[in-house]
């Protein structure tokens, strides 16, 4: 323990954490820079705060406060202590619907303010694209803004009083005229009042630098005004009173179209007048291929109506439509179909992250060239934008560089991620020079530097250019006044280091490392995939809305950064860069953080550039254990198919049935095989569901294609589309659950599928030895006698357990076995999300060398999809009959669920499933020392859902793990979508046990 470590905790009563994990989480914020703290401290109150600030003064050890890191310009890094202030220091103190004020503490999430001041018909006026995440502190030292800044300004708009602690320990309450103003300052402003009066341009979105002008006697000298923006580098935020503004009641939303974006953002000053509530625009290049919704154009502006009524917010916004000169236009009243808009907008930090196409550029790795934040957010007179964006766009194609903005077009302030690349020495110094001269046509155009996220290491070397030398003196004598030994945030807007030093890519290593995966979309290179998290943070949205998402449940439940699909690739981004977590693929620190990684495949759909920590996990532990001793887990659980194989062989399913009802053989056996105590051992089906299949009559049973037979078993063997009575033939993968533990589901699908006129086929159980004699399709009498059976395999377990080798092998063998198959047009039906989403994925990612692995993926469809596809004109039994239940993580996902909803919408069965995850997860929620996480997981919106279902609900749950979960944590029954109709089918009554 350090000295500094020690003194620390003699005084601190929150957590004092100097452990390599904590300092990883750390090292960068959603910019490009990295910064090693010394430690990480979470304060529980002010008196700690004051502790801390203490502490450091005595050792010269700088502090920097952190909200929720997603500061674009790194001032949420640091070499010293961090203060983290989303542990404790995250209350909403109170709240005044009468006088419209909250007092909140730093490290409150913006949403949890809105949620409260909601019921008063209140809200915070300013909300950033990451108001799920963000802190009032974090958003008071970055003066932030959002969409609606239009109507209700920026932060320091709504801010009335501030609490604070200098770096010399005085707690001042900072307010109008001169309230809470350190010694000196006064006399620095007065001084001064010239150059403050000349030295600001006159902007809506002027963040850079220091506010000094708010202590001008014309603007109030308001020293609570002055702190915002100042990126924690004049006092440490303790507490706030902030402002409250009154929420229309209802809203419309018109999205209008334009041929381009600079059309765009011409166009969006002259809407002003008409007094939206947002005027935010984005372009074609933002938006994903297949989006619904928006009207034509090539750009387009989100301009947002309110009013008493829904009537009046309509009006208003058809107003805004007739006086916009558009190429198309939208005028959207429901709340749902808005949301989905606005997630476009609010995802683009996100998205804009990788441009398609031009994978000749180094950072792009023959994939998606990555993009960067280097140049986030200037503003302009919103006059001038569009002549701005035209000049800025002649920019980027002097360098050769691409980039895609769009932001707060109603106020001049652009976001936009460019693709620089950051690799290379060459790159980098293109980067630096873009950036001198991009700052230059800024200023031209009498803008701001910042608009909204601040200068911090980005833009802070350039601030000359805007200001000129005097007053960014002025900045620095003013940061003296505050904090005079230079404690607080040091580097930040004043005396800042060079603009491309400290990137947080210059540690990463620069040869591929050595992987299983194929990672196609990083250009097979792990860093790349790891360098894919920005730091947006939308992983660690504390409440997702219902039915909306998956990623991240762990976080969910521990609030801990750890915990969240960012903070794992953080330790990943360490571990590779080696000087944090300095043992590679051994590190512990790693391992720790993805054991409670559920694998649910969430964040590949809902970060916005598309992490896939579930494949991470499975790489990192591939190479973990290589050589070593597994977890018992991994050889009980991560092997389930060859034991229950072995079951089936040895028809002791009822034996082993019998032994688990026993409590203390049971006991045992759950320790040997690392399986929570709190868990019961799932009941095997006493007859597989091959074996029913095999005692069908023969006339029920068409033969699969197999190596002996050709490319089809059959004539007819086609795609069967038409009117779902052609006779098209399916082949019905048995996945390792249906097979073994679910046979009922196995069952009702061959059911419904025959009922629409399919043919059902098992895949090929006959495995050659050798090669194929002659046209592919002819076997020699030898081969067939030489064959060996075998069963095919998703491999998932093996894959969710780091098994990869086992994997590739279980997955050669089965692509060896659908070779006819693959000969044929047939489609792989997969009951069990999960298979289907590792047949669709892992599969050809890990045997991303075998061409049989991608078509394979390419012939996987769910039930409902093979139902839509190829039974089109199939009508399902009328249930009508209200559901619950929650969309299986995978098939949110990976596979989507629209066919899915039609199938239901045409079976008459109403409501939606919630999102979430069950928690269960396969083998996550079995293994030892993890049901605590795995029950919350499911309080979080499985159980409630089913709860709180009506009377005579249908609770559905595709996924075997989903189905476990309700039956051990809710003794409910849940089905399968096949169970439900083939009941239906059998059952006109409306029964829907299979």
């Amino acid at each position: 323990m350090t000295d500094l470590e020690a003194a620390l905790r003699k005084v601190v009563r929150g957590e004092v954490a100097f452990d390599a994990t904590s300092r990883a989480l750390t090292t960068m914020d959603a910019s490009n820079y990295r910064r090693v703290p010394l430690g990480v401290v979470a304060p529980r109150d002010e008196d700690d705060v004051a502790a801390v600030l203490e502490v450091c003064r005595e050792r010269g050890t700088p502090v920097v406060a952190r909200g929720g890191g997603t500061s674009v310009a790194g001032q949420a890094t640091g070499t010293g202590v961090v203060l983290d202030f989303t542990r404790h220091m995250n209350r909403l103190v109170s709240l005044d619907p009468d006088e419209r004020t909250a007092v909140v503490q730093p490290g409150l999430v913006l949403d949890r303010l809105q949620e409260a001041a909601a019921p008063h018909g209140l809200r915070f006026g300013p909300d950033p694209s990451t108001h799920s995440r963000c802190t009032l502190g974090g958003m008071i030292g970055n003066n932030s803004c959002g969409s609606h800044s239009v109507a209700w300004g920026t932060t320091a708009d709504s801010v009335r009083e501030l609490r604070v602690v200098t770096a010399r320990g005085r707690r001042l309450r900072a307010g109008r005229g001169w309230a809470g103003a350190p010694d000196g300052l006064r006399a620095l402003v007065e001084g001064e009042l010239a150059l403050l009066r000349t030295g600001f341009p006159e902007l809506p979105r002027r963040i850079s630098g220091y506010a000094l002008d708010a202590l001008l006697p014309e603007n109030g000298v308001d020293v609570a005004r002055s702190l915002c923006g100042s990126e924690g580098t004049l006092g440490v935020l303790t507490e706030a009173v902030v402002r409250l503004v009154e929420a229309p009641r209802a809203r419309a939303l018109a999205v209008l179209g334009y041929a381009d974006e600079g059309a765009a953002a011409d166009a969006a000053a002259g809407l002003l007048p008409l007094g939206p509530l947002t005027v935010e625009g984005m372009a074609a290049d933002l938006v994903p291929p297949g989006t619904a919704g928006l009207p034509r154009g090539g750009a387009w502006l989100f301009v947002e109506a309110g009013g008493a009524s829904p009537d009046e917010a309509r009006a208003r916004a058809r107003t805004i439509v007739r006086a916009a000169d558009v190429v198309d236009s939208r005028v959207v009243t429901d709340a749902a179909e808005q949301r989905e808009l606005w997630r476009i907008r609010e995802d683009a930090s996100g998205t804009a992250t990788r441009i398609p196409g031009d994978p000749s550029r180094p950072s792009g790795a023959g994939g998606p060239s990555e993009a960067w934040p280097g140049w986030e957010d200037c503003a302009v007179p919103p006059a001038r934008l569009g002549a701005y964006l035209r000049d800025f766009r002649g920019l980027l194609a002097e360098h050769g560089l691409r980039g895609a903005p769009y932001g707060h077009f109603g106020e001049g302030c652009i976001h936009v991620r460019i693709d620089f690349d950051l690799l290379t020495p060459a790159g980098i110094g293109r980067f630096r020079r873009f950036s001198r001269e991009v700052a230059e046509l800024v200023v031209a155009h009498g803008g701001s530097l910042s608009g909204e996220h601040g200068d911090g290491r980005a833009r802070a070397e350039l601030l000359p250019l805007m200001y000129g030398p005097d007053l960014v003196a002025l900045f620095a004598r003013a940061k003296d006044v505050w904090d005079p030994d230079g404690l607080l945030n040091p580097g930040m807007l004043v005396r800042p280091a060079p603009l491309d030093s400290g990137l947080r890519f210059s540690v990463l290593p620069r040869e591929p490392v050595d992987v299983a995966f194929g990672y196609p979309s990083d250009g097979g290179d792990f860093s790349a995939a790891v360098r894919r998290c920005v730091g947006v943070a939308k992983c660690r949205a504390a409440a997702p809305a219902p039915g909306a998402g998956v990623m991240c449940p762990s976080f969910r439940v521990t609030g801990r950064e750890e915990h969240s699909t960012r903070g794992r690739a953080r330790l990943l981004h360490e571990m590779l860069a080696g000087e944090l977590v300095t043992d590679g693929w051994c590190s512990t620190e790693v391992r720790d953080a993805l054991d409670l990684c559920l694998s649910c495949k969430g964040c590949r759909s809902d970060c916005p550039v598309e992490v896939d920590m579930a494949t991470y996990k499975a790489e990192f532990l591939h190479h973990h254990y290589r050589g070593r001793r597994r977890p018992a887990a991994h050889y009980s659980m991560g092997r389930l198919p060859v034991w229950l194989r072995w079951t089936s062989r040895l028809r002791a399913a009822a034996l082993v049935n019998a032994l688990a009802s026993v409590g203390p053989l049971a006991g045992v056996a759950k320790r040997l095989g690392g399986i929570a105590a709190e868990r019961d051992v799932p009941r095997l089906a006493r007859r597989t569901f091959t074996d029913w299949w095999r005692a069908r009559p023969p006339a029920a049973r068409p033969t699969a294609p197999d190596p002996a037979a050709g490319s089809a078993a059959e004539p007819g063997a086609g795609s069967g589309s038409g009117d779902g009575r052609s006779g098209g033939l399916v082949v019905l993968w048995p996945d390792t659950f249906t097979e073994h533990l679910s046979p009922s589901v196995g069952r009702a699908a061959v059911r419904v599928l025959e009922a629409a006129g399919l043919r059902v086929a098992l895949p090929p159980t006959l495995r050659l030895r050798g090669r194929p004699v002659g046209d592919g399709r002819s076997r020699s009498a030898a081969a067939l006698l030489t064959a060996r059976r075998s069963r095919v395999c998703c491999g998932l377990t093996y894959v969710s357990t780091g098994q990869l080798d086992h994997a590739r092998g279980v997955l050669r063998r089965t692509l060896d076995l659908m070779e006819p198959v693959l000969e044929t047009d047939a489609p792989v039906v997969v009951l069990e999300p999960s298979c289907a989403a590792a047949l669709r994925t892992d599969l050809p990612e890990l045997l991303h060398d075998d061409p049989r692995a991608a078509r394979l993926a390419a012939r996987v469809l769910t039930f409902a999809e093979t139902l839509e596809r190829h039974a089109p004109g199939w009508t399902p039994p009328r249930l009508d009959r209200p559901v619950a239940g929650q969309t299986h993580c995978h098939q949110h996902a990976v596979l989507g669920d629209a066919a899915e909803r039609r199938l239901r919408e045409a079976a008459g069965l109403t409501g939606d499933l919630s999102g979430g995850c069950c928690g269960l997860a396969g083998d996550f929620g079995f293994g030892r020392g993890r049901y605590q996480v795995s029950a919350a997981c499911a309080e979080e919106q499985l159980l409630p859902a089913v709860r709180d279902a009506p009377e005579g609900a249908v609770v559905l749950a595709d996924g075997f793990s989903c189905r476990t979960q309700l039956e051990q944590l809710a003794g409910v029954r849940g089905s399968h979508l096949a169970e439900v109709l083939a009941a239906a089918l059998e059952n006109p009554d409306g029964s829907t046990r299979a």
